[in-house]
């Protein structure tokens, strides 16, 4: 279990971004929770010289429905990379497990299968408070984490092209 607050990086290794262009699915399940996520991501893309116009969002209701809005925007947009964004809170049923197993093999599929990076951004917690802990509480926020994930996933493909 984490024990400190895992969104601290290097700024200065971050390259500026007004040349490239990201894509964020959200799930709309648990919004409070996403929202954060999401909103952590946008503003670390911004922070390094992402505009608004190079930031595409497109909402999904639910975290399994992320691969198929993933697969669709890697198909439709020019991007450097796309950030997955959900959260799923363990319950009473085995539910849980399909749902993170399916977008857990979804997600390295599309990585495997396709030429842009997709970035995991999906908690699966035990617990709501583990979600609000990692969503901006005192475990950081892990949407900062995945943005600069994508972000060296990004400068990897173009340098690698």
């Amino acid at each position: 279990m984490a024990t400190e607050n895992l969104s601290k990086y290097d700024k200065s290794a971050i390259p500026n971004l007004n040349n490239y262009r990201f894509g964020i699915v959200v799930s709309e399940w648990n919004s409070d929770i996403t929202e954060n996520l999401c909103q952590g991501a946008i503003d670390t893309l911004k922070e390094h010289g992402a505009t608004d116009e190079n930031i595409i969002r497109w909402n999904v209701p639910g975290s399994y429905e992320l691969i198929y809005g993933c697969t669709r925007m890697v198909g439709t947009q020019e991007l450097d990379a796309v950030i997955a964004i959900g959260n799923v809170i363990q319950g009473e049923t085995k539910h849980f497990d399909f749902v993170c197993d399916g977008v857990t093999q979804g997600i390295k599929d599309l990585n495997v299968q396709q030429d842009i990076p997709v970035i995991f951004c999906v908690l699966t917690d035990n617990t709501k408070q583990q979600s609000i802990d990692r969503s901006g509480g005192k475990f950081g926020n892990k949407g900062i984490e995945c943005a600069v994930a994508a972000i060296k996933m990004a400068v990897l493909k173009r340098e690698t092209e």
